[in-house]
């Protein structure tokens, strides 16, 4: 291919992805009960069938741009963090649900995998489970886990998180337990599905996402070398 064909097609994923966002992020405001990341992957794939476009070829031109973009989104986590009002902060309790939540998000599904005798590999990259995408595949890296399968387990079960989080959270009426619990149990969608909930649901989830990231890419690769799997 030649650099002008590929340069258009790196546009055009480009901003059929922008288009198929934004499009998702008008809907969610007029329906809340609406999964903003859902409707925007099924945007790009009505998208893609109108246009007659493979999902290969799209993927192909989108994913080195997208994969670039990922670690910037980790930093700019640091924006909502910086804007948390942390005086008062129970440090404590924070520090143990945390501590917990990344320990069974981690655990719990190579248990499981263990349990139904799935593959080695497999195993390993559900020990990445419950991070956001760039940490996850670091991770993933480390322990040597396949990449691609890592990846899908995380973006998975991150739709799966956010998508049921809004029937889950029928009761409860503080922001910043729906905020932390997204952002610990679905990571990057959940940060987004929390943003949708209120600002102070998405910072704490921004918070949970973040730390939770940080304390799993410390203790898992280390668990994982001194168990010798």
């Amino acid at each position: 291919m030649t650099f002008d064909s590929v340069f258009m097609a790196t546009l055009a994923a480009i901003l059929l992805t922008l288009a198929a966002h934004v499009i998702a992020r008008v809907l969610a405001r007029k329906l809340s009960w609406l999964p903003m990341v859902i409707t925007a992957l099924v945007l790009v794939l009505v998208f893609l069938f109108v246009l007659q476009w493979d999902y290969n070829n799209y993927y192909s031109a989108a994913k080195p741009v997208f994969d670039h973009l990922l670690g910037y989104v980790t930093v700019l986590l640091a924006v909502p963090l910086a804007a948390m009002n942390f005086k008062g902060l129970p440090v404590k309790k924070l520090t143990l649900i945390v501590a917990i939540a990344s320990v069974v998000g981690a655990l719990l599904p190579m248990s499981l995998a263990y349990l139904f005798s799935l593959s080695h590999e497999t195993l390993l990259a559900f020990a990445t489970r419950s991070v956001t995408t760039p940490i996850g595949l670091s991770v993933a890296d480390l322990i040597k886990a396949p990449l691609a399968m890592a990846n899908l387990i995380i973006i998975v079960s991150g739709l799966i998180g956010g998508t049921v989080a809004r029937f889950l959270f029928r009761g409860i009426n503080d922001d910043r337990a729906k905020g932390l619990a997204l952002g610990l149990a679905a990571h990057a969608f959940g940060t987004v599905e929390a943003w949708q909930i209120s600002h102070t649901a998405g910072r704490y989830a921004a918070f949970g996402l973040a730390v939770n990231g940080l304390v799993t890419a410390v203790w898992v690769p280390i668990f994982i070398s001194a168990i010798g799997i």
